[in-house]
């Protein structure tokens, strides 16, 4: 899950002691050199999960869409979606101030400059971000650490802004909850099924809600 230091990559704001770094991420149609820093996830280098996700997982639909990478951290995700789909535009959102501003800046340096990194809040998850906005995609290696109810707010709160087509795709260890979160979206309403398993993540694949589209 990475060292984040003192406290928890979900906190605000980071109380540990700032100590810079730089990590690589490699994926087959990219090198990206990404500063992270102590009180964020996955300081010391790109969570196993979240590279799974890239590699593994499917290619951000082309064209002028909109997607989102939910619980952004310093942007690995963010910003490889970024270069992937350079006519996009990708809301990155965490509650870490700190991790942020680390997307933002790893943003501008991979040049990616359709990222539209925002601060949220656990009583606002959706500050900063427009409520007209819907989204044709959603990546996350989401927050299971913050806990289940939580966790499922968080998940309430964005997939019901899928567009009638979107989808999202969930990245989450068997040990944290995987197959159980699997059977709470589809009891919710949103068809889920397993793109893949490596080393104990899932790669869930989450389908708009069927009787309740996002309006555009």
């Amino acid at each position: 899950m990475g060292d984040t230091g003192h406290g928890h990559y979900f906190d605000a704001s980071p109380t540990t002691a700032s100590a810079p770094r730089r990590v690589t991420l490699t994926l087959p149609d990219q090198r990206l050199e990404l500063a992270t820093d102590r009180g964020v996830f996955a300081t010391n280098g790109v969570d196993p999960g979240t590279k799974y996700l890239l590699l593994d997982g499917p290619r951000p639909p082309t064209g002028a869409v909109t997607l989102l990478d939910l619980g952004c951290g310093y942007g690995p995700i963010a910003v490889a979606l970024a270069r992937r789909a350079p006519q996009s535009v990708v809301w990155a959102v965490d509650v870490n101030e700190r991790a942020v501003a680390l997307c933002r800046d790893n943003a501008t340096t991979a040049g990616a400059d359709n990222v539209r990194a925002r601060v949220v809040t656990a009583a606002d998850p959706t500050l900063g971000v427009p409520d007209d906005v819907s989204f044709d995609a959603i990546w996350s290696n989401p927050p299971v650490r913050i806990g289940k109810e939580a966790l499922h707010h968080l998940l309430s709160t964005w997939l019901p802004r899928l567009t009638p087509d979107g989808r999202a795709v969930l990245v989450v260890h068997k040990h944290l909850g995987a197959d159980s979160l699997a059977r709470w979206l589809e009891a919710e309403g949103y068809p889920t099924h397993r793109l893949g398993s490596r080393a104990g993540y899932r790669l869930l694949e989450v389908r708009a809600h069927e009787e309740a589209p996002c309006a555009t």
